[in-house]
């Protein structure tokens, strides 16, 4: 089995509740607030590997979650930071929320994403201490976090794409010009999955891959091509390769055309890439005639190299052609996106919608910091409530809209009686 996209859960851990003591020793009168602030939650670390290179074991965990922050203690002690939790995923692999944007490309090895942040720890009681509240018995609660699905995508990173039509001979080129071992068989569909392997000629390397599964409407899903033309994205260079003796009884010309037009429909950007057209199987019958015919048709446009890769014949020439190209373009990069955050930064604005007469509510960042702040059965943290309300022009707001004595505000899971 062969998995290159999967669907995961992840949630970064929750803040720790801060600490609301109160200082207590003998012969110390009025100790005042020493309650700690709660830890900061794990991060979601996202970690690309070159030792992976398949997205398999997601396929039996789906869900990661960072650990809790510890909540705070007394003698302003501070709670432990939760853990954070490293996600091992294939160099190439390429994340994506929900909506399809990319949050993060994995391209290098050992490459490190921290995708979501913990939640913030809450503060301890002493921090709101002020000279009307020596005594404040309230803290802060620690900052809660959801869960998200992000999507998890892996595209082969290759110098070289072998395409072509099942059983023409791309995994066996692979095999006698790298150390990559495919499995290998006359008929359909033996490669059901991306093969990669090292080549080398005199002092250069580079990595071709085999890329399977392309039949006519692989671009629209047909057999497995959606699947993997993907990996075909990064590569520098496409080598088509093609059975010119007609061996399956079609037309080599048909199965260019028919295969080239799958990989541009998947994505037109495809066409800037250089192609070589490597002509296999020269030693059947008819080899000749067809190599005739599309040198014809074909000649000005590509560079074509005839070859029998079972006996080697024409491969160190087709290598050579490669390695050559190769060295005149640009290496493999990054995708280039417009970064995408999973986490929105909560500021302190405020909205205000009426819903029915007499009826307020207050939304936005504001109540979501104030919600953790607040305790309705503690006077003190009530009125620290008030007060907020009052100091971010959210009383005045109200009064603008029509508020008056007996209103209903409703802010987050607090509602109240509106004062004047």
């Amino acid at each position: 089995m062969f998995i290159d996209k999967v669907k995961i859960y992840i949630k970064s851990g929750n803040g720790g509740n801060g600490s609301a003591s109160l200082h207590t020793e003998k012969y110390v009168a009025n100790g005042g607030p020493d309650g700690g602030d709660g830890g900061k939650g794990g991060d979601v670390i996202f970690v690309a590997t070159s030792s992976e290179d398949t997205l398999n074991d997601f396929h039996y965990q789906k869900h990661f979650r960072a650990g809790d922050g510890a909540n705070g203690g007394r003698q302003r002690s501070f709670g432990k930071q939760g853990a954070d939790i490293e996600i091992a995923v294939p160099v190439g692999t390429v994340i994506k929320d929900e909506e399809g944007r990319i949050l993060a490309d994995m391209f290098a090895d050992g490459q490190r994403t921290v995708l979501l942040h913990g939640g913030r720890g809450g503060r301890g009681n002493w921090h709101f201490k002020t000279s009307r509240r020596q005594s404040p018995s309230f803290a802060e609660h620690g900052e809660k976090t959801r869960e998200y699905c992000v999507t998890l995508e892996l595209k082969t990173v290759a110098d070289v794409g072998l395409v072509g039509f099942p059983n023409v001979g791309k995994s066996t080129l692979l095999s006698v010009v790298s150390d990559a071992k495919p499995k290998i068989a006359n008929y359909h569909f033996t490669t059901l999955s991306p093969n990669l392997g090292v080549v080398k000629i005199y002092d250069q390397t580079f990595v071709m891959a085999d890329i399977p599964g392309l039949i006519e409407g692989a671009s629209e899903g047909a057999g497995l091509g959606l699947n993997f033309l993907r990996h075909i994205e990064r590569t520098r260079l496409l080598v088509h390769v093609l059975d010119i003796s007609g061996s399956e009884g079609r037309d080599p010309l048909s199965d260019f055309e028919l295969i080239n037009n799958e990989i541009y429909s998947y994505d037109a950007r495809l066409k800037e890439l250089p192609m070589v057209v490597a002509a296999n199987k020269t030693d059947m019958p008819d080899s000749e005639y067809n190599l005739q015919r599309f040198r014809e048709k074909y000649g000005t446009r590509y560079q074509i190299i005839p070859m029998t890769a079972i006996i080697r014949e024409g491969v160190d020439e087709l290598i050579v052609a490669v390695a050559k190209l190769l060295r005149d373009l640009p290496p493999v990069r990054p995708l280039e996106f417009e970064p995408v955050f999973l986490q929105q930064q909560v500021g302190d604005d405020f909205a205000i919608d009426v819903l029915d007469k007499d009826v307020y509510e207050v939304t936005g960042g504001l109540v979501e910091q104030l919600c953790r702040k607040v305790s309705l059965d503690d006077y003190d943290s009530f009125g620290y409530f008030q007060k907020v309300l009052r100091d971010k022009g959210v009383i005045a707001a109200l009064r603008k809209l029509g508020a008056t004595d007996g209103s209903t505000v409703i802010v987050g899971d607090i509602e109240f009686e509106f004062v004047d």
